[in-house]
């Protein structure tokens, strides 16, 4: 959540920045609403300390036995009108609260300002293209002969968006998730194993609510009112919810393999089949939580422990720094990295590396001492470690040979018992 100090030092600052995120974000009655608030509780405070002062006077006057009565009356005055300005506040901080909350991050000053993602910089690229001597096939034409993935099955027991994994195919899927957190506890990482279901507040402090209600998966019922994980980012965030971190601990590294869940997966084309974009995938998440003046170096350790991943497998990839319009709601700072698939014959993204400064914690109320005693809000930075799901495309698509068989990485071996191919089973 933004700072709403910065709001009231240059409210026209702020906006025209927000504005490089969502050409649409007006900040007047944001304004409005905080300065009602403060007018409001300073008259409190004025009418509070008004009847105190009176009320002392009433003792003193009985004490005396004197005539009270249009005092009294006064008094009851003041107690109407604290009462009613009172339930104006708690109304007007409902609504002030939603639309600051509403607001994205602010993005740094060095990204460049865009809503085209097509304008995103490319930064750095790994490797080249594969080169077909035949006419290559995309993951769901292998998976016609490789049977690795069951989307009719899936479809029939959850419906579209929902992949069931067979035989190989799921053995792959596992040895990708052991390859890939043991290369970040390598990396001094500490594995986490959170809850698939959280409370709203969880949701609320990483960002996702309330702008993306709508896109949440959620069970409500007489005794539960949970939220099914978008990301593992969502939990992590949640594990010092209102703490304050002993300055010693900071950075703290985090990992952690989940399975995700997101209503919007199926508004896709039609060319995005198979593996794609699904409601229900699998991903290791690195979550970081930092002093300020240290975000900047731990982001550039969370892009290197998943950039070591994809170098692992030998795949292709290119790294592209977010313009401002295609960052996330909560990113002040985000790195894509993206692999190329040849049967979509595009780039896709399977980590996207974020800063998102104190905006998270601001919503968390997550903080640290500092050595003078001054309490400040952490940075937290999140990233793919990766998505398994594009990345089985990948492996799939680049690695296939004519006879419809494909490659196994040797980094993956040593978890499928030394099995070097996939081999078609029909």
């Amino acid at each position: 959540m933004i700072d709403i100090r910065l709001i009231r030092k240059d409210r026209f600052a702020v906006e025209k920045q927000l504005k490089t995120k969502d050409p649409q974000i007006d900040l007047t009655n944001i304004c409005h609403l905080d300065h009602s608030i403060r007018e409001a509780k300073t008259k409190v405070e004025t009418l509070k300390a008004k009847r105190n002062e009176i009320s002392q006077k009433i003792g003193e006057m009985k004490r005396a036995n004197q005539d009270t009565f249009s005092l009294m009356n006064e008094v009851a005055g003041f107690g109407t009108e604290i009462h009613f300005l009172d339930n104006q506040i708690k109304e007007w901080e409902e609504q002030f609260n939603y639309e600051l909350s509403s607001l994205p991050n602010l993005p740094m000053e060095d990204i460049k300002i865009s809503q085209d993602p097509k304008e995103n910089v490319v930064i750095k690229e790994f490797g080249q293209k594969p080169i077909f001597s035949f006419p290559f096939k995309n993951h769901v034409e292998l998976n016609e002969k490789l049977n690795l993935f069951d989307f009719k099955r899936g479809a029939k027991i959850s419906g579209t968006g929902w992949p069931v994994y067979r035989a190989m195919g799921a053995r792959l899927e596992w040895a990708l998730i052991q390859y890939m957190i043991e290369i970040h506890v390598k990396n001094g990482f500490t594995q986490w194993i959170p809850p698939l279901l959280v409370r709203k507040n969880t949701v609320f402090g990483s960002g996702q609510l309330p702008k993306f209600e709508s896109q949440q998966f959620k069970i409500q019922d007489e005794d539960y009112h949970l939220y099914l994980i978008p990301t593992a980012e969502v939990p992590l965030n949640g594990l010092h919810m209102d703490e304050i971190i002993p300055q010693e601990e900071l950075s703290l590294k985090y990992v952690a393999y989940t399975p995700c869940f997101r209503r919007e997966a199926g508004a896709a084309g039609s060319q995005e089949r198979g593996l794609i974009r699904m409601h229900q995938f699998n991903k290791v998440e690195m979550f970081c939580f930092t002093k300020p003046e240290e975000s900047a170096q731990v982001f550039n350790q969370m892009m290197d422990s998943a950039e070591e991943i994809l170098q692992g497998l030998e795949l292709h990839y290119r790294n592209a720094l977010l313009v401002t319009g295609d960052m996330s709601f909560a990113a002040a700072r985000t790195i894509d990295i993206e692999v190329w698939l040849p049967g979509q014959n595009r780039y896709y993204e399977v980590s996207s590396v974020s800063n998102c400064t104190d905006y998270q914690s601001r919503r968390s109320n997550t903080r640290f001492r500092r050595e003078d005693g001054k309490l400040d809000f952490v940075h937290t930075l999140n990233g793919s470690g990766l998505a398994t799901s594009r990345l089985m495309v990948a492996l799939l698509e680049n690695n296939q040979r004519e006879d419809g068989s494909v490659c196994i990485p040797n980094v993956l071996q040593r978890y499928l018992n030394g099995q070097s191919t996939l081999n078609p089973t029909i």
